[in-house]
């Protein structure tokens, strides 16, 4: 199993680095809807939707509003900013939530909660991750200091864990994620952006702030992975999917990711502007 997790990783991951550097934002975006894509399938099955007809017109319709979205992005970048923000913010109202849902105070959402979260998960991370790319200097410096960090806390958060994990961080959630893990997959995830800093040199904001983003940025992938979790638990399934050997799902893979970039590219949108 870790060996296929280990090939799957670094295929994709070249596939991704490489429409990073090497591709203008367009192909980048239109890469990123096709995961999104693949990825808002697998939540309807978190929705608990079984007719095929059904589950394509419910993703069907999440793409058509990535158009716009596109559009809106392209003509107002300072109007995609204070979507960031708010965005950014919702997600402090997520951590509320799974923390009542961790002491048994709050129940999983409806399928028709589900369906509007899915969208208010997915669609903001395609935006972020686009805007960093085509409208902060540096953009893909700042996308490869994302998955950086999302990267380095999701491995180190797993070494770590199964290393040294001993107390729960939410049983009622993800048995499995302990602190020792988070702890260890925060400090991996610090160690990795650091470096990427350090070797890119890349013009950044002054290193306490950038520092305050980063941590908030491992700390927005745990919330991400915890919201997965949490409706994978409430379906009684494992995995999102199978397509990705030795990961499970696409939705598996970038559910760390759908907290974390919204807030990275809110901290670089107000870095941007108080320059």
């Amino acid at each position: 199993m870790l060996r296929a997790r280990v090939a799957t990783a670094v295929l994709l991951g070249s596939l991704l680095m490489g429409t990073v550097w090497l591709a203008p934002t367009g192909a980048l975006a239109l890469l990123l809807a096709g995961l999104a894509g693949i990825a808002a399938w697998e939540w309807t099955a978190l929705m608990g939707v079984q007719a095929p007809a059904a589950r394509v017109a419910l993703v069907a319709g999440f793409l058509a509003t990535l158009v716009p979205a596109w559009g809106v992005l392209v003509a107002s970048p300072a109007s995609v900013q204070v979507g960031l923000y708010l965005v950014a913010a919702l997600w402090l109202g997520v951590l509320g939530w799974l923390g009542r849902l961790a002491r048994g105070e709050a129940a999983a959402p409806s399928a028709a909660g589900a369906a509007v979260i899915g969208w208010l998960v997915l669609a903001p991370t395609w935006l972020a991750v686009v805007y960093l790319h085509g409208q902060a200097p540096w953009g893909a410096f700042w996308v490869t200091l994302l998955f950086a960090l999302v990267w380095g806390a999701d491995s180190g958060a797993y070494f770590a864990g199964r290393a040294w994990g001993r107390h729960r961080l939410a049983p009622r959630i993800s048995p499995g994620k302990s602190w020792e893990g988070v702890l260890g997959g925060g400090a991996a995830a610090l160690l990795a952006g650091g470096a990427l800093v350090g070797l890119l040199g890349p013009a950044t904001p002054a290193p306490l702030f950038l520092t305050g983003l980063m941590v908030a940025v491992i700390a927005g992938s745990v919330v991400g992975d915890l919201l997965e979790s949490a409706l994978k638990r409430q379906r009684s399934i494992k995995d999102s999917g199978g397509i990705l050997p030795g990961h499970g799902g696409v939705l598996d893979r970038i559910d760390s990711l759908t907290a974390a970039a919204p807030i990275m590219a809110a901290g670089v949108a107000w870095w941007q502007s108080g320059t």
